[in-house]
């Protein structure tokens, strides 16, 4: 069953195209990762889905129903964490926490403090006293306390330390396992990596790619880092991408079709050393973010990466346009911390 289908959905602002057709399917107890740059079109895209825009053409279903028709009803059996919030600063952690979970009808006063017992939260204090990651609880919580279908969850651990990122994550698992969907929109790759079922790229407003995990890595090359005992004069091997030498050691990508010749060409200069391994979620990322051989200025690394060194010449090989955010969808990603606010106020929508 699909908890969210989209078809050929297009939404502009101006002359600017947000998004220009995507297409996109979320299955009932999927944990779905929405991945891309700022201005990409996932904020444009998850608006759409709780009602707060109105598409320009294509179809849209949110649990069977039209968002923007039946937002009213849909919004019972959603949760959403935004990725900018700012709780009301007079109000204790609490309070806020009972207010949103109420505005979905009954409380379970169990699931709340097993949920406040686990993210470390002080519900006494005033939301004008927490620091940025408290308040971020906060939000989350107010979100998570609620027994609902579907939780569209931007950047939800933005804030948070690698301590509640894990609790995060388990919980979130739980979730699935109870049959409940799980939509991720998040920078963080590696949790993206370490969560989802499903992955969903989106680049200038089209899906560039979607699958699991190891349908979407099976297209991306390996990862080579090789240290041979002579310097290294090159690797001109058809097959061999994104080369960088540094004396003895070299590091590069490459097709598996290349790799026994790849391989048999650094023998001749040594080789002590050799690490070859599949490409991770962050290669695939800025497989599709590069142009010109540099990546983009992007907030989507997640972890640590021992490959930064490769992916730079994979550009060669990849989508050659540009990354980087269009002016016109400066609406798309930037201004979600006031639409908040409003949301709440016509009934706690946001939320």
């Amino acid at each position: 069953m699909s908890v969210i289908e989209i078809k050929k959905l297009e939404k502009s602002y101006g002359k600017t195209k947000a998004l220009r057709g995507i297409d996109l399917s979320v299955g009932q107890g999927e944990i779905h990762g929405f991945i891309g740059m700022n201005g990409a079109g996932k904020s444009t895209a998850i608006r759409i889905l709780l009602g707060m825009l109105k598409k320009d053409s294509g179809e849209v279903s949110l649990l069977g129903g039209d968002p923007f028709r039946d937002c009213v009803e849909l919004h019972k059996r959603i949760a959403y964490v935004p990725g900018e919030s700012n709780p009301w600063g007079n109000l204790s952690g609490g309070e806020v926490i009972d207010l949103i979970s109420r505005l979905r009808g009954k409380t379970n006063p169990k699931r709340r403090e097993d949920l406040l017992e686990r993210f470390q939260l002080d519900p006494g204090k005033k939301c004008r006293s927490y620091s940025k990651g408290n308040r971020q609880k906060v939000v989350l919580i107010a979100a998570l306390v609620s027994d609902v279908e579907l939780y569209i969850l931007d950047e939800p651990t933005s804030s948070l330390d690698p301590m509640m990122e894990t609790v995060f994550q388990e919980y979130a698992r739980e979730m699935a396992a109870q049959g409940k969907t799980v939509f991720l929109s998040s920078h963080i790759l590696s949790e993206v990596e370490k969560l989802c079922d499903h992955v969903t790229v989106i680049k200038d407003g089209l899906i560039v790619e979607s699958g699991s995990l190891p349908e979407l890595k099976q297209f991306s090359r390996l990862i080579v880092h090789a240290q041979c005992r002579r310097r290294i004069q090159g690797l001109h091997i058809p097959g061999v991408h994104g080369l960088r030498l540094d004396g003895n050691k070299a590091s590069f990508s490459v097709d598996a079709s290349a790799l026994n010749a790849a391989l048999e060409h650094l023998t001749e200069y040594e080789t002590v050393s050799l690490r070859c391994a599949p490409p991770q979620l962050e290669d695939l990322f800025m497989h599709y973010y590069t142009h010109g051989g540099e990546a983009q200025d992007c907030e989507a690394r997640g972890g640590d990466s021992q490959d930064g060194e490769v992916r730079g010449g994979e550009a060669h090989d990849g989508d050659s346009q540009s990354g980087k955010a269009r002016d016109g969808e400066a609406h798309d990603g930037d201004a979600r911390g006031g639409e908040v606010q409003d949301s709440d106020a016509r009934g706690g929508d946001a939320l």
